[in-house]
């Protein structure tokens, strides 16, 4: 298998983006849940950049190649998911930026996030008798989408930190766009499976099916000349041609016009829509420093939280075999999501415990609860030392999972860690312009108030949505480690946890982590992937008290290490992803 991937890598390397788009996407095996073929790691010594689909991988590779730094390929890589990945992210949705500097040695965190638009009322995904809206009620339509934050993301980041030309960086993205690129295995799927919601409104249904009405098929030729209009604008006019005139005024007409469930996004929230720059969010954890996006997303807080109640207990000798193993994970992450569910929501908006929700001592207590052999019978959220007296209750969000995660390390030493999303698959169903619109304002809960105490992740004007995306940067000495993410909703978490332990507690390389089969738990069932060896547990689990649920778990884990000279890039099997480095 390496020395395909090898000769995949330097064909594509050797040949122009338009040119090899149609090969690229044939060339990765359509995703599977079960039955995995397992990736091998790949290595590099100058650069790396690991994504979710081999023509955006190839995309922000050949601006690392022609000289271009870690933010211009970033910027690339995005607009290229946002065309060939359209059910996943792209400019109609956010993101979170984690940015190792290495001229500057920083690290920093670029809050991208959607906001609740400014005419949006606590009781936007309530009915008239007060009830929460059924979940794709409110998510098909205007009425679930936010203020789109991944092109000011992209923009406020280049002309910080770019070094190639902004129009440069969004050329090879016109070109396939132009020139059309084939619609993958998985992409296929997904449209086929989302079909009756697709096809509600004109614009979405033009493009993802034939003029009889069937789902467009794997191999199909999909050009895209609106999205290749709009990223024109943009790269003559950067951040301003989205957030103001043509296709601004598109956006907010096709959010308040949506048939059968409107919106209220309006003019006023792209013009004040900004990208916040925030302290990232460390927790020690072996030798590392794991670190992450603070609040609005629980990522880093609650990964954070597993590892460190988890370092308790004798995982390394346990090992991956071992389900007591995967008692005590499972049960830290419960305790982590009690947690996430009663504390943790936009900072901006509400007092948050994000040191005491870390502090160890804390979380020592915590870990006191767990019982090896003994799963736990209940879990309530901790008391964490903080400075606020805050009555409140749990939160009642639904996440499912899409969102991509990619990496990008330059010869310079930059690293970046970006999660970026349209939130559900296909977010919204809207499309204007070229591109869909997010559905992200229902990662808010449904419900303001329970037992008569607010919940902290309501919805209010100007609020960004609570968050599982983690993207990762772990630090050793001073320098990062490992680039590391993956989307899942919140299944984020767990992914990103689980893989960490793999690495650092059984001496797993980073490929083989992203392997691996996954057994999660955030509210008390316990989740087996179907179809791997984790099924082998299930007995063991179901004996110590867990209620277990054997599915498919579709994680996205892109990776990459920085160690002794070498990079080395992993790519989940469970989707289409590659990483190419030289």
């Amino acid at each position: 298998m390496q020395w395909k991937l090898t000769l995949l890598t330097t064909y594509l390397l050797a040949t122009s983006t338009a040119a090899w788009a149609n090969q690229a996407a044939d060339s990765i095996a359509p995703e599977q849940s079960s039955g995995l073929e397992q990736k091998q790691l790949v290595t590099a010594k100058d650069w790396m950049v690991t994504a979710a689909n081999p023509i955006a991988t190839q995309a922000g590779a050949d601006i690392l190649a022609k000289g271009g730094n870690a933010i211009d390929a970033m910027v690339t890589t995005q607009l290229m998911l946002g065309l060939v990945e359209p059910q996943s992210s792209g400019i109609g949705g956010g993101a979170f930026l984690v940015y190792w500097d290495a001229e500057k040695q920083q690290l920093t965190t670029y809050d991208g996030r959607e906001t609740a638009p400014l005419n949006a009322t606590p009781r936007l995904f309530q009915n008239e008798n007060g009830e929460p809206l059924k979940f794709y009620d409110a998510v098909v339509g205007g009425r679930s989408v936010g203020t789109p934050g991944t092109v000011k993301l992209m923009w406020d980041t280049h002309q910080k930190y770019g070094q190639l030309e902004w129009a440069e960086l969004i050329k090879p993205v016109i070109s396939v766009a132009e020139q059309g690129f084939e619609i993958s295995s998985r992409l296929a799927t997904l449209i086929e499976k989302d079909a009756e919601r697709l096809s509600r409104f004109t614009a979405t249904k033009a493009y993802f099916f034939e003029t009889d009405g069937s789902p467009k098929a794997a191999g199909t030729q999909l050009k895209n000349p609106e999205y290749a209009k709009t990223l024109t604008a943009i790269a003559q006019q950067g951040a301003k041609a989205f957030y103001q005139g043509k296709i601004a005024n598109d956006i907010v007409n096709t959010v308040q016009n949506a048939p059968g469930n409107p919106g209220v996004l309006s003019q006023k929230d792209l013009d004040t829509y900004s990208i916040k720059q925030r302290q990232p969010v460390c927790s020690a954890y072996q030798s590392f420093d794991v670190c992450g996006m603070g609040p609005p997303s629980s990522g880093a807080l609650t990964v954070g939280q597993i590892l460190t109640m988890t370092e308790q207990f004798d995982l390394k000798t346990w090992g991956p075999d071992n389900p007591k193993s995967w008692q005590v994970i499972a049960d830290a992450s419960r305790l982590a999501f009690a947690d996430r569910g009663m504390y943790m929501a936009d900072e901006d908006f509400v007092p948050m415990p994000t040191q005491g929700l870390l502090d160890k001592a804390y979380l020592i207590q915590r870990a006191k609860l767990i019982k090896p052999g003994q799963a736990l019978d209940s879990v309530d959220a901790g008391i964490p030392p903080w400075s606020y007296a805050l009555r409140q209750s749990s939160d009642e969000s639904i996440e499912l999972p899409s969102t991509s995660h990619f990496n990008v390390v330059d010869k310079a030493g930059n690293v970046v860690s970006i999660t970026t999303t349209i939130e559900n698959a296909f977010g919204s169903r809207l499309m204007t312009n070229g591109f869909l619109l997010n559905n992200e304002l229902t990662d808010f809960s449904f419900r303001t108030h329970k037992d008569g105490k607010p919940i902290v992740n309501r919805l209010e004007p100007g609020k960004r949505p609570r968050s599982s995306m983690a993207p990762t940067i772990i630090m050793q000495n001073d320098q990062p480690y490992m680039a590391i993410g993956s989307p899942g909703g919140s299944r984020i978490i767990g992914y990103v946890a689980q893989a960490i332990i793999a690495h650092t507690q059984w001496d797993m390389d980073i490929q083989q982590a992203a392997n691996q089969p996954h057994l999660l738990n955030r509210f008390g069932t316990l989740d087996i992937e179907q179809g791997t060896p984790a099924e082998s547990h299930q007995a063991a689990l179901e004996e110590m008290g867990f209620k277990v649920n054997v599915r498919d778990l579709n994680s996205g884990i892109h990776a990459i290490l920085l160690q002794d000279d070498q990079l080395q890039g992993a790519a989940d099997p469970r989707r289409e992803g590659t990483a190419i480095g030289q």
